[in-house]
């Protein structure tokens, strides 16, 4: 278990993940990487920064997909600058944007980027709501979502409500990777990070202050232990 120390990079047999930042409030960016293909998990503030210290300009433009987890502004943050990124450097290929159902900031995000620029994108952005949880496979990835239990606090802040939350497990060669995003803790995470190769928790409260919007990080822990591997992020400092 390797804890909130950024960069966080794992490999096994050509299937790798890099998780640049995750701090909540602030920014989450990941990529994971299978063979030559490329995906974009959480793309908060900072994530082209990141993807062009680490990927050629060619790796970046043959980003495939991308994968969010919820809408909140620290893990969807930088869609707007990657998506004129890849129009300015003249992507040719398309993006496949991967989003939980009810998730409107993607959907706004898109549209808005559509009206401003609807005359001169070079590339197909392809909107994936998931509906369901059935897997489905990109690039020889099996991807599997599942629903997770991850809410806010409204403006009187004290009322709650669920927001559209999923994780991710994502399997190459055999091989499986799970990450949870933000959630409390749940039965569809347990399940999935059970005998992973990796998992990645989040556990944004202590032990003292447990509700239904992050993992404390013993619950986080707990899970982990179930994994082969496990990575704790999304840690307050």
């Amino acid at each position: 278990m390797k804890k909130n120390k950024y960069p966080i990079s794992w490999l096994k047999d050509n299937f790798s993940i890099k998780i640049f930042c995750s701090i909540p409030n602030i920014a989450t960016g990941i990529l994971l990487k299978a063979d030559y293909a490329h995906f974009i998990i959480d793309p908060g503030d900072g994530i082209l920064r990141d993807i062009n210290k680490e990927l050629k300009v060619s790796d970046i433009l043959n980003i495939s997909d991308v994968f969010v987890t919820h809408g909140h502004h620290d893990h969807v943050g930088g869609v707007w600058s990657l998506l004129t990124y890849l129009r300015v450097m003249n992507k040719q290929t398309p993006l496949i944007i991967h989003y939980p159902k009810g998730c409107l900031e993607i959907v706004h995000i898109y549209n808005a980027f559509k009206k401003v620029y609807s005359s001169s994108i070079t590339y197909d952005i392809i909107l994936k709501e998931i509906t369901s949880n059935k897997p489905f496979k990109s690039k020889k990835v099996l991807v599997k979502p599942f629903p997770v239990v991850h809410k806010e606090y409204l403006s009187d802040k004290i009322t709650t409500r669920q927001v559209p939350s999923l994780g991710y497990k994502f399997t190459f060669n055999e091989i499986k990777i799970c990450y949870g995003g933000d959630t409390a803790y749940c039965d569809a995470l347990v399940r999935h990070a059970k005998g992973s190769d990796l998992a990645i928790l989040e556990a944004g409260h202590d032990d003292d202050t447990p509700d239904e919007i992050h993992m404390t990080l013993s619950e986080a822990n707990s899970i982990g232990r179930s994994a082969k591997e496990y990575f704790l992020v999304h840690v307050p400092d």
